[in-house]
């Protein structure tokens, strides 16, 4: 890439890791953002001591465009902006964050997309790379910019990225040897505006890939499955509905990868991971794994011991016989729906939080006998009560905290039940964020 003037498009996390990679191999930077009240000096102050990044606010002169060599997008931004329009017309490359990332980095790149369980198939799949090879980085939407990491990366490097559909409308050249897409659900239509649009955006994972290459998809997926038809890389499918010719599936709760002969990795109650959706996760991990080439053993060994991502039915530990789940992230109810049917004992379930509106009751049907009591706190317990005995839900108890929540559910609950915190509501008022909240109930529950 020979371009010398870049415009990074976009101030956020993702901004200031491209300006940092692109003034790292000798570029001229300028940074901006439509956004005029953001303060240049704290910007600066991000990306490091002696930069020479330049900082541009508000309105994008005319002339500076006709200066440019390239514009990298921050994957927030949409890319059918006017001006954004107005660049492509001058004939401007147009790249994304992962784009830039691609052509710096170095080694292999594993690509996880889709609507749902980007976060756990890509967090699961960084820790079975870690046990299989040295030079691992886990990169993308997980909270680590793939630019800040390209530039140490080596040939013999894996990155395991979680790419966002945002990310994968501005890719040209970017091609992983392993790509997944887990699912496809209506979601982000706002900047998308149709279906079929959001479609496109997800399927371009793949787009660049061959035949020495491979790509996971999920049976059960109406539009990933007939997707497959139509590539050019290696197709290998994941269903937890039925038994494949080929590929990962789910068969009286045992986890088989079948290439030729079937090889179980473990029954479902051998993982701390709870839950169909968790279970397709962890079938997606492990054809990616698998299809690059990882031994059955570090697998198994890894999907085992693999305890979920923080806050999203994150097993905490086991007290007394009694479980304990922390579902943090599980602040409104169709969340918290997912996190109750993932439950496989008789459970006592705190919630309640700060109220954002939401309507209890299908929550609260979606219990189907699992729940003993329903412990309650925050802002919303009155009315989650009121819900759960519009339904015919009697068993609740309300508390006036966490803490006391935990002792609550301690001393009630017997060998073979679990805990959850699901509470199906935002923590503000109480807590700072999601995170906050969970990281309390987890101290709560140790100092059991």
């Amino acid at each position: 890439m020979n371009n010398q003037k870049v415009l990074v498009f976009g101030s956020g996390v993702s901004g200031i890791g491209a300006s940092r990679l692109l003034e790292q191999v000798g570029k001229d930077v300028i940074l901006y953002d439509g956004n005029t009240s953001l303060d240049p000096e704290n910007m600066k102050a991000q990306l490091g001591e002696g930069t020479k990044v330049e900082i541009l606010l508000g309105e994008l002169p005319e002339e500076v465009m006709k200066t440019l060599d390239l514009v990298v997008m921050s994957p927030g931004v949409p890319t059918d902006l006017p001006v954004v329009n107005k660049m492509r017309e001058m004939g401007i490359p147009i790249w994304g964050e992962i784009e830039l990332a691609y052509t710096y980095g170095k080694g292999d790149v594993l690509a996880i997309t889709g609507t749902n369980g980007k976060t756990t198939t890509t967090a699961l799949l960084g820790e079975i790379m870690k046990n299989h090879t040295e030079s691992v980085f886990v990169v993308g939407n997980i909270g680590n910019p793939y630019t800040t990491e390209a530039l140490n990366m080596n040939e013999k490097s894996v990155a395991v990225a979680e790419v966002s559909s945002f990310q994968l409308e501005t890719i040209h050249a970017f091609k992983p040897r392993v790509s997944a897409i887990l699912n496809i659900t209506p979601d982000h239509l706002n900047r998308h505006h149709t279906m079929e649009a959001y479609i496109a955006a997800k399927e371009d994972v793949a787009k660049n890939q061959t035949e020495e290459d491979t790509c996971v998809l999920n049976y059960e997926d109406e539009v990933t499955r007939k997707f497959g038809e139509t590539l050019k890389a290696k197709v290998l499918y994941f269903s937890s509905q039925r038994k494949l010719e080929k590929g990962i599936y789910l068969d009286n709760g045992n986890i088989i990868y079948k290439d030729g002969e079937e090889v179980v990795l473990c029954h479902v109650s051998e993982l701390k991971l709870l839950g169909t959706h968790n279970y397709e996760n962890v079938m997606a991990a492990s054809a990616m794994a698998a299809a690059y080439g990882v031994s059955m053993d570090v697998i198994r060994k890894t999907i085992k011991e693999f305890a979920g991502v923080a806050h999203r039915i994150e097993f905490v530990c086991e007290k007394n016989g009694v479980a304990y789940y922390n579902d943090s992230k599980g602040t409104n109810p169709d969340a918290a729906i997912k996190g109750i049917q993932a439950m496989n004992r008789k459970t006592y379930l705190i919630g309640g939080g700060y109220d954002k509106d939401s309507e209890y009751e299908e929550w609260i049907e979606a219990f189907d006998g699992k729940v003993k009591k329903l412990v309650l706190l925050g802002q919303t317990k009155e009315k989650i009560a009121q819900a759960a005995r519009n339904v015919g839900f009697e068993e609740i108890i309300m508390t006036e905290s966490l803490e006391e929540a935990v002792k609550v559910c301690s001393e009630l609950s017997e060998p073979g039940d679990a805990v959850l915190l699901s509470p199906a509501c935002a923590s503000w008022g109480m807590f700072k964020n999601y995170e906050e909240r969970g990281d309390k109930f987890k101290e709560f529950v140790n100092a059991l």
